[in-house]
């Protein structure tokens, strides 16, 4: 293993557990929303549990990032994703600039 691979690992158990949080986090609230009483308005539900979908499904893209090595890239523009961003957001794939010229 080379050395930048040895200093990796560390990151990458700790993006790897933030993801894990990040995962099991989505899946309660997920499973909260199917548990909701159906009384409360059902477009709304609706959204919430394909807004949860959507945030398991960024989660399960930045483990394979992780086993490829992507992780923590920027996928516009290449340049690391700064540390305290990939804290806030485990599973984001664009550093700040990048994803507010994309919204």
């Amino acid at each position: 293993m080379s050395l930048d691979a040895t200093r990796a690992e560390p990151h990458r158990d700790e993006a790897r557990r933030h993801l894990e949080h990040a995962r099991v986090s989505r899946l309660a609230q997920l499973q909260a929303l199917d548990e909701t009483v159906h009384t409360t308005d059902a477009y709304l539900l609706s959204e919430q549990k394909s807004a949860m979908r959507r945030v398991l499904k960024e989660i399960e893209e930045a483990f394979t990032r992780i086993d490829d090595g992507s992780y923590g890239t920027c996928q516009d523009c290449a340049r690391p994703i700064p540390a305290e961003r990939l804290e806030i957001l485990p599973y984001t794939r664009y550093c700040v600039a990048c994803q507010r010229r994309a919204t």
